[in-house]
């Protein structure tokens, strides 16, 4: 179970990037209206902070995943570089 872990927090950093982004995209005010709160004064420039912010998360988690495969991969062919004691 624990080697699941990372990637239900992968699927859920992928949810909430597009999520984010398409409400920003269909609705640039969500957040306001969500939350009835407007922070911004009604701009929009937080929810597309918001957008941004969980998008960037998203990609590196991603790439840390896509990272540890190669390495796995590499490892599996018994490819991978000496390593330096």
């Amino acid at each position: 179970m624990r080697g699941r872990m990372p990637m239900v927090a992968y699927i859920v950093a992928a949810f909430l990037s597009a999520v984010t982004s398409v409400a920003t995209i269909i609705q640039p005010q969500w957040f306001e209206l969500l939350f009835d709160e407007a922070p911004d004064d009604g701009d929009g420039s937080l929810e597309t902070i918001v957008a941004v912010v969980v998008a960037a998360l998203a990609c590196v988690a991603f790439a840390l995943l896509a990272r540890r495969e190669w390495r796995s991969a590499r490892l599996a062919r018994g490819t991978a570089p000496e390593t330096r004691a």
